[in-house]
């Protein structure tokens, strides 16, 4: 997973293939990515919903939410827009995003771990978390905890 601290580059496309630089929001917005087991992983969606429900404790803390997910874009395509997803939601460009943050697939490649990142206005890690269960994916405090220490 990446170091809290580092300013990492990631190759993300939304979900109609157009590329999502986190760089772009450097400089006005903070970012919290959270990374998906699958779009299938009931734990992961019920966090998601969590988050949808509280955007707006997001918005007042001036942090953009993505989604990324390990599926193609069309799939996650069409699970955003029937869980009427209000963020983004990104795949990697080459392999997926998780890879790319170094989220892997545990228990000989079943089981993809989830996590999330939380980058500052300069782009720079400040808060990570990496679950290989999927119950421990999103812990709303603790990343609320984080956010406020931006």
């Amino acid at each position: 997973m990446l170091e809290i601290g580092s300013t990492p580059t990631l190759s993300l496309d939304d979900t109609d293939g157009s590329p999502i630089a986190i760089t772009e929001y450097q400089g006005n917005d903070n970012v919290f990515i959270y990374f998906m087991r699958a779009l299938s992983c009931a734990q992961c969606n019920a966090a998601v919903q969590n988050m949808a429900k509280n955007k707006a404790d997001f918005d007042a803390a001036n942090v953009k939410v993505l989604i990324a997910v390990p599926e193609d874009p069309a799939d996650a395509a069409a699970w955003r827009a029937k869980k009427n997803i209000p963020f983004p939601v990104v795949v990697g460009r080459a392999g997926t995003a998780h890879a790319e943050v170094g989220l892997l697939r545990k228990v000989f490649g079943a089981i993809q771990q989830s996590g999330s990142i939380l980058l500052d206005k300069n782009g720079v890690v400040r808060y990570t978390h990496v679950s290989t269960n999927p119950g421990a994916s999103y812990n709303r405090s603790e990343v609320a905890s984080a956010i406020a220490a931006l």
